[in-house]
């Protein structure tokens, strides 16, 4: 049975590990709103199926669908990823399923965080995500992990850690006033410590451009404690061309807990490829829910990727950039296979690969 636990993480000696860290599986949901998804979220719901089906060659993959998708699901996808039924406003689980902490034991607990829809009242995506709230306790039980309840508001998306003490995140989410009002800076440092295990908090400094507030895992991502990728784009035309170089600076001057400098590597961006007209007629229009627009971009970065154990899987756009970004990850990683999904209808949605996923770190005892 698994336990509402009254401390922290910290305080009992738990911490969130990087994902390049063993895993004992993979979280996704599976996607149905026809205000997000185009054409009934079936061409989503066939990019979904790739991703978990490109994971599960590495690891236990568990989808978890709404009652009335339950059996479309089930059909959809391979015998040997399991398949649940469970209640959900979308299928975001990075940002509204547990992140899970571990400690030196081995032992694997949940940290179960507050979540409104990307900004709630003040900007949220959709106007009800009840059912979201409670995909991490519910993802909890189901393992018979103990869970920590959070007090803040915080997605998944929007942190990135080394497992040795390293915490990136970005001002521009974390802090903004529609996730928690006007919570100090050092306040929620310090909820970060406790509810995160790490010692040295990595704050980017941006202007936000897309719908998240600007999470982490569309910017950068780890590769191993002390090595960094980094989303880049040459055309100056692009909403990502000041951010991503403001983010390079930025990574550059400073260390991580243990005082290393990073080591950085540019990971360049696909071309930006709107929304077509085609596309946008097969997105519901509903009250309350964000609007998804012929010519809106689609975002093309590949720093959004998910690390399996022995394989690391990127998003990709049927760009001419596919391939370099598939290589380049490649030399970066190689003890582990890098296989390429496509990811054109995930980022119609608002997200990649990163943002579908949830790691479940590997328990030793």
């Amino acid at each position: 049975m698994a336990k509402l636990l009254q401390s922290t993480p910290a305080a009992d000696g738990y911490r969130m590990p990087g994902e390049f860290e063993a895993h004992d599986g993979c979280w996704m949901l599976w996607p149905q709103r026809p205000d997000v998804w185009r054409d009934n979220a079936a061409p989503a719901q066939h990019a979904y199926c790739e991703v978990a089906t490109a994971i599960a060659r590495f690891e236990p993959v568990t989808v978890c669908a709404n009652r009335e998708s339950y059996t479309t699901a089930r059909a959809m996808l391979p015998e040997h990823i399991r398949v649940v039924e469970m209640a959900s406003d979308d299928a975001w689980i990075r940002d509204c399923g547990p992140t899970f902490v571990v400690n030196d034991a081995g032992d694997v607990r949940g940290v179960d965080w507050e979540f409104n829809a990307w900004g709630g009242e003040l900007g949220g995506l959709y106007d009800s995500w009840e059912q979201d709230n409670l995909v991490a306790q519910k993802v909890l039980e189901i393992e018979r992990v103990d869970r920590y309840r959070a007090p803040v508001v915080l997605e998944g998306g929007a942190i990135h850690v080394d497992g040795e003490g390293t915490l990136i995140t970005t001002s521009a989410c974390v802090l903004n006033p529609n996730r928690n009002g006007k919570m100090p800076r050092e306040q929620m440092e310090t909820h970060l410590r406790d509810y995160l295990g790490v010692s040295k908090i990595i704050w980017l400094e941006f202007e936000a451009f897309e719908e998240t507030d600007g999470h982490v895992d569309g910017i950068c991502a780890f590769v191993r404690p002390g090595v960094l990728v980094v989303d880049w784009t040459d055309d100056p035309e692009s909403p990502e061309y000041d951010v991503c170089r403001s983010v390079w600076e930025q990574l550059s001057g400073t260390t991580d807990a243990k005082g290393r400098a990073f080591e950085l590597h540019k990971l360049r961006a696909a071309a930006p490829h709107p929304i077509t007209a085609a596309e946008a007629a097969g997105i519901a229009s509903v009250p309350g829910s964000y609007p998804r627009l012929a010519g809106d971009p689609i975002g093309g970065t590949y720093v959004n990727f998910y690390i399996a154990n022995g394989g690391v899987i990127v998003p990709t756009y049927d760009d001419p950039n596919d391939e370099p970004a598939l290589q380049k990850l490649a030399d970066l990683f190689p003890a582990r296979e890098v296989v390429g999904v496509p990811a054109r209808e995930v980022a119609m949605g608002g997200g990649m690969v990163h943002c579908i996923t949830q790691q479940q770190p590997r328990r030793r005892t």
